[in-house]
This record gives structure tokens, sequence and C-alpha cells, in this order.
């Protein structure tokens, strides 16, 4: 099975959304294998957004990223970040189709409620950026048989 990293971004925290988006990744079937609420800081927030910082509209990040504390999620499922992608929609919110998360509970390309991570090398980057060893718990659900097919869990 394959591991994700979520942000639920201030947006989410101060807006009170985060159950929601929780209840849609676990109604799927996505494993929780670690959540934590963390104050953000400009250290790890250059090193998150690496590519963004040169661009003119990076103190905005900065200050949107710290405006509150985010939740930082770790999912585990076959497929996981690819279906979380899908979960969550296109980054600008306006152009999220109904039904994602940011279609259904954003308007904006920076407000946009959450981060996702885009491949499997981003995934263990961010995880371990997020995540200490030990806030992680690989554990097995009792319903995973109601999860997947014999050969697919």
């Amino acid at each position: 099975m394959e591991r994700t990293l979520i942000l639920f971004k201030p947006s989410a925290v101060e807006r009170g959304i985060v159950g929601q988006i929780l209840t849609r990744f676990q109604q799927k079937g996505l494993i929780i294998e670690g959540i934590k609420m963390m104050q953000l800081d400009e250290r790890i927030l250059r090193e998150h957004y690496a590519h963004l910082v040169d661009r003119p509209f990076f103190p905005w990040i900065l200050a949107s990223m710290m405006a509150s504390p985010v939740i930082a999620l770790c999912l585990k499922g076959n497929d996981a970040i690819r279906v979380v992608r899908l979960m969550t929609g296109a980054t600008n919110g306006r152009e999220a189709l109904p039904g994602t998360i940011r279609g259904d509970f954003s308007l904006s390309g920076q407000e946009n409620i959450i981060h996702a991570s885009s491949s499997p090398e981003d995934a263990k980057i961010e995880i371990n950026r997020f995540f200490r060893p030990e806030e992680l718990f690989e554990w097995t659900p009792q319903n995973l048989q109601f999860l997947y097919a014999p050969d697919e869990a």
C-alpha cells in the first residue's frame, strides 16, 4: 500500500471544515497512519515550497500558511496518492469540479484548503518532513476485507 501526506491548511482549520474533509477520506477507505496539529514556521515552509520561494507571491504563501496551525495527515491505501489527488481536485478552487474537496470548499487558488503529495517520491520526502518515525503507526484495520478484494490488499 502507498502512503501520502495531506496538510489541512489554515483555510480549512479556521473555517472548521477539517472534520468534514477527514470523513471523506475515511469513508473512501483510506487508513490514517498519522495525524497531528502543528504550527509551521518559515524554515519548514521554505523547504516545503522550495520550488516557489523565488516567486513574487511567496510572501503571501508564508503569511497564509502561518496564520494558524495546520493539521498534518499521513494516509495509506492502494494508489493513495492518485486517489487523494482526484478527491482533492484542481489547485484553484474556482476550477475544481463539484464533488471534489476544493470544488466544494474553495474559491481560491491560494486559500485552497488542502495540500496533497503529488508523487511517491514527494510523499516520502513530505511525510519525513512533517512526521517523526515514532509518530506514524503502520497497522491493518479489521475491516480491510471490506475495502479490498483479496488480490488487492
